[in-house]
């Protein structure tokens, strides 16, 4: 009877620990999804293709304010840098030699001005006992404020000089990398002279040329759609700058195309796709990639991405491409799931790329 109860009590305790696996098993766990803004489709005789290239926004020039021989080289083209990162340097022996030279000059001043004053102090006791002239008295006063200028000409220039002493280091004064050297170690440089190129990487922005026949679809402020070889995604771009001149040799406008969400692994220099259009949408369709589609019957639908959960959204197809489809039932702007699209279930929780779980 005992060894029965004893087996009793093992089995139970099995399906006890069994129900126990199989209720942490299903704990339901939020998915990591990825997505994608709904871009407006337009028709492929409304606008035209341009391969652009990756630049920054802004790029500076750097420069010595002081001339003399490079003595280091800390960079390399391609280097990031931080603002206030050394660069270059030069050999400071002729500027500490001019500041020396300055503060000799300072010395020298001081010395002057300490006479006229002593002289200037005793004249005037001497005027004031009625035993010199008033022009006699002028003189030295004259010797006294000419002496004063003098002195305070050469602490300017001594201070001018300590100045100097700083500019002989080259440092960045922004974020970013450095698009060219122009100078090498050992070379003897001029103040002015540039020495390397820093371009911003916070900004960028893709570089066009346009032919003048195509100018009406590239209007400041128009919104272009951009690709880039090295990027999944496609991404809306904006005509931030138009070329009022064309280029001599190739009699073509240059444009700058701003992005206002970049991908994230956007280097300079990579190339891209830009397609312009037409002001005016050709058919209220949108263009979704086609992963993000799947279909239920006879129905196809995608995930609409409303506060972190999807719901179903059933589409019209319009036609199909290598990557990308053109539909109708979105609206540009929405957002929609792009990957595991078959694995949702309506009204699903879910955690967008970047997101902790």
């Amino acid at each position: 009877m005992n060894q029965r109860l004893a087996a009793g009590f093992l089995i139970s305790a099995v399906f006890f620990l069994s129900a126990c696996g199989d209720e942490a098993a299903i704990e339901p766990s939020i998915p990591l999804v990825r997505t994608q803004k709904v871009l407006p489709s337009r028709n492929d005789s409304s606008g035209q293709n341009y391969t652009g290239t990756v630049q920054g926004r802004y790029s500076t020039n750097l420069a010595f304010q002081v001339g003399g021989q490079i003595a280091n080289r800390n960079v390399e083209v391609g280097s990031r840098v931080f603002r206030g990162d050394l660069l270059f340097t030069i050999n400071p022996r002729d500027v500490l030699e001019q500041n020396r030279q300055a503060s000799a000059q300072v010395s020298s001043t001081k010395a002057q001005l300490d006479l006229a004053k002593s002289n200037l102090d005793r004249f005037e006791k001497l005027f004031a006992e009625e035993a010199i002239s008033a022009s006699t008295l002028d003189q030295y006063r004259t010797n006294f404020e000419a002496a004063e200028a003098q002195y305070r000409a050469a602490v300017a220039a001594e201070s001018a000089s300590q100045n100097s002493l700083g500019y002989t280091n080259l440092t960045a004064d922004s974020d970013g990398i450095i698009s060219a050297i122009n100078a090498e170690t050992g070379q003897i440089v001029a103040a002015g002279q540039t020495i390397c190129t820093l371009t911003q990487t916070a900004e960028l922005e893709v570089s066009i040329d346009v032919p003048e026949n195509r100018l009406s679809e590239v209007e400041i402020g128009s919104e272009v759609t951009v690709d880039f070889w090295a990027v999944n995604g496609r991404f809306t771009g904006i005509v931030r700058e138009l070329s009022p001149i064309a280029d001599s040799a190739t009699r073509t406008f240059n444009a700058k195309i701003s992005l206002p969400n970049p991908p994230a692994n956007l280097q300079l220099g990579m190339t891209a796709s830009v397609q312009t259009f037409d002001s005016k949408i050709a058919d209220g369709s949108v263009e979704i990639p086609i992963a993000s589609i799947f279909q239920t019957e006879s129905t196809p639908q995608v995930w609409i991405v409303e506060s972190n959960r999807v719901a179903k959204k059933s589409i019209e197809v319009i036609s199909l491409g290598e990557k990308f489809a053109r539909v109708k039932g979105l609206n540009p702007g929405s957002i929609i799931v792009t990957a595991g699209v078959h694995k949702l279930v309506d009204g699903q929780s879910i955690r967008l790329e970047g997101e902790s779980q």
